[in-house]
């Protein structure tokens, strides 16, 4: 391929939503003010635009996602200003989504990417579940109106309940869910596989979000 095909190939998109996807793997914010986004998903940025660690404890606009279980947490940053922000996660495709006012949904912590200033969010822990496998199950409820950008490992399967999901493959669900956690008793004590629990979704409406990857499972 020549350099002037390449550049054109791959230039950055002109005009569009707020939240635009570059590639299945890339998100463009088109900024003009203040908007939460993953720490260190930043690529690249152009115009005016700061960032800074927001840090609190939990909960709040300028907290962080905090897991009550592992005291793992993953922090967010405010990027304030004009121009256009680019970011990613790791490779993971992105997944934009809008939410209208009062509409919620319900998000793994570690697979929120971005969202507007606009969008409240609430941190929820699922479950009181032992073990590094399912602890930890920290998930982050996020209220519009506003632009999220989500994060999955290949291409999302939504299904509807009632359904069971591993938790190390349940990326997102409808804010009127509520899983529960049951244990697997087959397996035997110790045993670090994804199946030893599963998160339970009953009921007959809203929608689950799984993903064909183990964040947690695929170590041993």
């Amino acid at each position: 391929m020549k350099i002037e095909e390449f550049k054109r190939t791959n230039a950055t998109k002109e005009g569009g939503e707020r939240f635009q996807l570059e590639n299945g793997k890339l998100l463009d914010i088109d900024l003009n003010g203040t908007v939460m986004a993953k720490k260190g998903s930043m690529v690249a940025f152009t115009g005016n635009i700061e960032m800074s660690g927001k840090m609190s404890a939990e909960g709040g606009i300028t907290g962080m996602v905090k897991s009550a279980v592992s005291s793992e947490g993953t922090p967010v940053m405010e990027a304030e200003g004009q121009g256009h922000l680019y970011v990613a996660d790791q490779g993971k495709k992105v997944q934009v989504l809008h939410l209208n006012e009062g509409q919620s949904i319900s998000v793994n912590g570690d697979d929120v990417l971005a969202f507007e200033y606009s969008v409240d969010y609430e941190i929820s822990t699922i479950g009181s579940v032992g073990g590094a496998q399912a602890g930890g199950l920290t998930n982050v409820f996020l209220t519009g109106p506003g632009y999220i950008a989500i994060t999955t490992h290949g291409d999302p399967l939504v299904m509807s309940p009632p359904v069971k999901t591993d938790p190390d493959a349940t990326v997102a669900w409808s804010a009127n869910l509520s899983p529960s956690i049951s244990k697997n008793k087959a397996f035997e004590i110790g045993s670090t596989s994804g199946e030893t629990y599963q998160m339970d979704f009953s009921g007959s409406e809203g929608f689950v979000v799984v993903q064909p990857y183990e964040e947690g499972g695929q170590q041993q």
